[in-house]
């Protein structure tokens, strides 16, 4: 589901035949879907489409039937970090709503099946844009096109009705920007790998400057193209569903506005501090992070002047999940290679917020 171009990823087909596969061992997963996936049978194959940044994505094909599973990364994990039941509940919620997400089939909290809770999704037809080349092929417009679906898809996350969807209780409804910095303070503190003074100024920073209020809608929190599928219809690049709705909770939209904009770089515009999805949005026809940031306030009637605090949160935090990536990258617990490339980002991100600030 999730890939990140510049992130390393795990083999494909990497569980052909009936070898095991790393974090779904097949005896314990056989007789757990033989009740809750039936239609996968005994003589499943598998492989890992996304180590990605975070949790891990496995195709998982039967005879009759290709499910999608998700599961928790290996090794020592942040508390409160990989909650598959909280990612496949808002998933279920928003499966009726003019959000377009995947089918949640089946979900567990036994961690005697593959060691840690985990869920399983239907399979959506559609492309992962993740690499450079890959948007390289697209005409002009069409870039220009799914620009203006993802704004638009953006703006229906935050328009969901939280009471018709069950979601009113998903998040604490004050004080988010407050909870978020101290949150991925204390995240830093538990996957720290080194000193990096730069950050303790940025929470401080963070602190002091902190916009008072904010609307609260539902987040996605990790909003970007590289977590969608993008289907033809007719002719137009439109997403098909959005995935890897693990930080998700309820929040300031802005600041999930600011998530897409870290990853984001337009034509001319440096991303060179992120090494997710790095050069993907960089061609002709694609907007400007300004841009789009205008087409979001035009679609919802937001007013975006105050987004550099947002931007400046946003890289703090994805500096500190880069973190938690090296930190299992040095204890040996990632799948792919390449990871030893992540730390590099940790130090840029920081100058980066705090020049923002």
């Amino acid at each position: 589901m999730s890939a990140a171009s510049g992130i390393p990823q795990a083999a494909e087909a990497s569980g052909a035949g009936r070898e095991e596969v790393p974090g779904l061992p097949r005896e314990s997963f056989t007789a757990w879907a033989a009740e809750a996936v039936p239609e996968l049978g005994p003589d499943w194959t598998a492989e890992v489409i996304s180590g990605g940044l975070s949790n891990i994505t496995y195709r998982v094909a039967g005879p009759t039937a290709t499910v999608i599973v998700r599961r928790p990364p290996m090794g020592t994990l942040l508390p409160s970090a990989h909650d598959m039941a909280r990612e496949s509940r808002v998933l279920s919620a928003l499966w009726p709503t003019a959000v377009p997400v995947p089918e949640v089939l089946a979900t567990t909290t036994d961690r005697d099946v593959v060691g840690a809770p985990f869920y399983v999704m239907a399979l959506v037809d559609g492309t992962v844009y993740r690499e450079p080349a890959q948007t390289a092929e697209l005409a002009v417009a069409q870039r220009d096109q799914l620009s203006d679906s993802l704004v638009e898809v953006l703006a229906a996350v935050h328009a969901v009705d939280l009471d018709a969807t069950g979601l009113r209780d998903f998040g604490k409804p004050d004080g988010y920007l407050e909870r978020q910095v101290r949150r991925w303070g204390g995240q830093w503190d538990a996957s720290r790998t080194r000193d990096l003074p730069a950050m303790d100024d940025l929470v401080r920073a963070l602190d002091s400057q902190r916009p008072d209020g904010g609307e609260v809608t539902l987040v996605h929190g990790d909003y970007r193209l590289d977590n969608t599928l993008v289907t033809d219809v007719g002719g137009r690049l439109e997403v098909a569903a959005v995935v890897d709705w693990e930080l998700s909770t309820l929040g300031d939209p802005l600041a999930d506005l600011a998530t897409w904009l870290t990853y984001y770089s337009g034509p001319g515009e440096d991303g060179s501090a992120v090494p997710v999805a790095a050069g993907l949005t960089a061609h002709e026809g694609f907007p400007t992070t300004d841009e789009i940031a205008a087409r979001y306030a035009a679609a919802t009637g937001r007013d975006v002047s105050g987004l550099d605090y947002y931007r400046a949160f946003t890289d703090f935090r994805l500096a500190v999940i880069l973190e938690g990536v090296h930190a299992r990258f040095l204890a040996g617990k990632s799948l792919g290679e390449g990871y030893d490339r992540v730390g590099d980002s940790v130090p840029l991100l920081v100058e980066r917020a705090l020049s923002r600030l």
